[in-house]
């Protein structure tokens, strides 16, 4: 049960039986939570309206089960104005949430992460600088450490010239190969301090949160993608997202 009003966004929303709705919902104070909100379809409800996705909210509800009923709901401001492809990278970024996170862990700082992503979505043309700091801060989140200004084998600072080659559970070593897993020392930096300044250093950010996220997302497509890349039916489509 939560003890006041609680910090929330919507990251999700479902009919459920003739007027309620069950709310995938992402609270600052206690992670993922999944919440039922009686009558919130019908006709006189005034909440119809209010519990969207993007729209910053104060919440609360009671129960002890793994789905909680939903007892008040403020909004705090008017839902954060994403349209086309900051749209799309909104739900991608919800998506992610409801995909990785396990339900009621605490994660505060990660709620303020996504905060900011969503602040920055709504203020930018290109989404993909945000994206790429938000995966690597859920990953950070979810204790998914890695020393990328090191070389894991000699513990030397990585060097902005030379090549790196990713290894799971290690980090980055030293190599002259050339494919998915290596990466320049000025990309590894970059990554490090979430500040592209070159394409190729953009990429090679995604190219790593591909590959860090694929294990907890498993072999199942983001959907979020999937109707992007089927509505906008472009090349920028197909660069968001893992």
């Amino acid at each position: 049960m939560s003890d006041g009003l609680q910090r929330c966004f919507v990251l999700h929303r479902r009919p459920y039986s003739e007027s309620s709705l069950i709310l995938d919902v992402f609270s600052e104070e206690h992670g993922r939570i999944t919440l039922i909100s009686k009558g919130a379809r019908s006709k006189r409800s005034s909440l119809k309206g209010a519990l969207q996705p993007f729209t910053p909210l104060l919440l609360k509800w009671s129960g002890n089960s793994s789905m909680k009923t939903l007892r008040q709901a403020e909004p705090i401001s008017l839902g954060l104005p994403l349209a086309g492809i900051t749209l799309y990278s909104g739900m991608y970024v919800n998506e992610l949430l409801g995909r990785v996170l396990m339900a009621e862990v605490p994660m505060p700082g990660l709620f303020h992460d996504y905060l900011h992503a969503l602040t920055e979505l709504a203020q930018c043309d290109n989404p993909e600088p945000a994206l790429r700091r938000f995966e690597l801060a859920l990953l950070s989140a979810m204790g998914y450490g890695v020393d990328f200004l090191h070389c894991a084998g000699t513990g030397e600072p990585v060097d902005p010239n030379m090549t790196y080659r990713y290894r799971e559970q290690k980090g980055f070593i030293a190599s002259v190969r050339n494919d998915n897993l290596t990466f320049y020392g000025n990309e590894l930096i970059a990554i490090s301090e979430r500040r592209f300044v070159t394409k190729e250093q953009l990429r090679a950010a995604k190219r790593f949160t591909r590959i860090a996220l694929k294990p907890y997302l498993g072999g199942k497509p983001l959907k979020s993608r999937e109707l992007f890349v089927s509505i906008l039916n472009n090349p920028r489509a197909r660069s968001i997202g893992t």
